[in-house]
């Protein structure tokens, strides 16, 4: 399909994309979304809002969503490396609680989409990472919801190895644990 490749994860709707990479001596090109190619992948999303973010090493973002309106994601890293991981909350779902983890970085260039009814966090493994996202739905700040980054009722597995300390927000310290 065009110029990428999807990898369905486990849990239905959980992409892995890879791009073609276009280069030569002088450096490269490369798509990082095409309307047309992701709707025939059957990844049919209008995209409204773009963001972008700066962390430095052992920063952990997340488990992050919105109640009511929902947004689905599609992240990638333009620099640095980090460790980006999805959690199902759709009530009634076969995959309920469980989370797929996947290595986003400036280097192998992949990117992650995380559908509607998600939850969304990633750890910073590099020095410093900039991350990029395009989201379905706009932010709406009275919206969010949250699950702590280490609940044992999911049981990610993230990647603490040379980490030290795990650097949160005061609002990420604070989200409850998943009710399974």
């Amino acid at each position: 399909m065009g110029n990428f490749k999807f990898i369905e994860s486990p849990i239905k709707g959980v992409f892995v994309i890879e791009p073609s990479l276009f280069g030569d001596s002088r450096g490269y090109f490369m798509e990082t979304y095409n309307y047309n190619d992701f709707k025939a992948a059957g990844l049919d999303m209008v995209f409204v809002q773009d963001n972008q973010s700066m962390s430095t090493k052992g920063v952990l973002r997340g488990l992050h969503f919105q109640k009511n309106h929902p947004q689905g994601k599609l992240v990638r890293v333009i620099k640095g490396e980090v460790f980006d991981v999805a959690v199902d909350i759709r009530k009634g779902s076969e995959t309920y609680g469980k989370w797929y983890g996947v290595l986003l970085s400036d280097e192998n260039k992949k990117q992650f989409y995380i559908p509607e009814g998600f939850a969304h966090g990633f750890l910073v493994l590099s020095e410093e990472a900039e991350f990029c996202y395009k989201c379905t739905d706009f932010y709406q700040p009275g919206d969010e919801g949250g699950l702590l980054w280490n609940d044992p009722n999911i049981g990610i597995q993230w990647p603490l190895e040379g980490i030290g300390e795990i650097l949160l927000s005061e609002k990420d310290k604070k989200w409850d644990l998943l009710s399974k």
